[in-house]
C-alpha cells in the first residue's frame, strides 16, 4: 500500500470515529433532554394545619413537588409515617387535596386522587392527612415523620421526605388552624395551655376506653419499599 493510500485510509477511519461519536452524543443528548426518568423532590414545610381530639386527628401540609427529569411522574398515593415511634402510631392517610393551607368552614376540598407532576416542573400543592382510627393523640413534642409516595414508574412505597413535625406548637388542638413548623421555642404560657389541653383530651379518651365497647382495634400495615423515587 502506497503512502497516499495509507493516508486516505487513516483519514476515513478518523472520519468514522468522529461520526460514531457524534451519533452517540446526539442519542445521549436526546435521552437526557427528553426520555430520562427523573426523581420527585420536596422540602420540609415551614407551616402546617392540625386538629386533634378524641374523634379525629388531621394534619394539612403545604408541599412543593419538583420533578427533576423530563418525563412526567404520576403520584398515585401518599402517607405520613412515624419511623421512630412504636407500631401503635399508625400512618396518617392522605384523604384530600385542599386549595389552601388555612382550613375554612364548608370548604370544597378535592378528594384524594392521583396527579401528574410534569417534567422539569415544580408544583405547590396542599395535602390533608388523617388518622385511620380515632384516638390518635400525639404528645406536645417534636416528631420525626416520613412522607412516602407511590409513583407510577416504581413499585411499593418510596421515601420522599423525612422532616420534623413540631406538634409542640399545637396550642389549641380542638381548633383546626395553622401553626408554625419552624424550630422556635414556645412561651411558658403557650406551653402550659398546650399541656393542659392535651391532658384534658387524654382524660376524655381514657373515659371513652373504659366504657363498654369502647376499645379500639388498630392495624399498622403498609407496603415496604426502597427509598427514593428515582429510576
Amino acid at each position: 500500500m502506497t503512502t497516499t493510500d495509507q493516508a486516505a485510509s487513516s483519514s476515513l477511519s478518523g472520519a468514522g470515529v468522529v461520526s460514531v461519536c457524534a451519533l452517540l452524543f446526539t442519542v445521549a443528548s436526546f435521552w437526557w433532554l427528553n426520555a430520562r426518568q427523573g426523581r420527585l423532590k420536596t422540602w420540609e414545610p415551614h407551616a402546617f394545619a392540625a386538629i386533634i381530639h378524641s374523634s379525629t386527628a388531621r394534619v394539612r401540609l403545604p408541599l412543593v413537588l419538583h420533578n427533576t427529569g423530563p418525563k412526567p411522574i404520576v403520584v398515585q398515593d401518599l402517607i405520613l409515617t412515624f419511623p421512630e415511634e412504636p407500631a401503635s402510631h399508625l400512618p396518617l392517610l392522605w384523604v384530600s387535596s385542599p386549595s389552601h393551607l388555612q382550613p375554612e368552614p364548608n370548604e370544597d376540598a378535592k378528594l384524594r386522587a392521583g396527579f401528574v407532576v410534569p417534567g422539569r416542573e415544580a408544583q405547590e400543592l396542599f395535602f390533608e392527612f388523617e388518622a385511620p382510627f380515632s384516638g390518635f393523640m400525639p404528645d406536645a413534642r417534636d416528631y420525626q415523620v416520613q412522607l412516602q409516595a407511590r409513583v407510577g414508574h416504581r413499585k411499593g412505597w418510596r421515601r420522599l421526605l423525612t422532616f420534623t413535625l413540631r406538634a409542640a406548637n399545637i396550642i389549641d388542638p380542638d381548633s383546626y388552624t395553622v401553626y408554625n413548623n419552624a424550630p422556635v421555642e414556645l412561651t411558658k404560657e403557650d406551653q402550659k395551655r398546650a399541656d393542659a389541653a392535651l391532658l384534658e383530651l387524654l382524660e376524655e379518651d381514657k373515659g371513652d376506653d373504659s366504657a363498654p365497647g369502647g376499645g379500639r382495634q388498630r392495624n399498622s400495615r403498609h407496603d415496604d419499599g426502597d427509598t427514593g423515587t428515582g429510576h
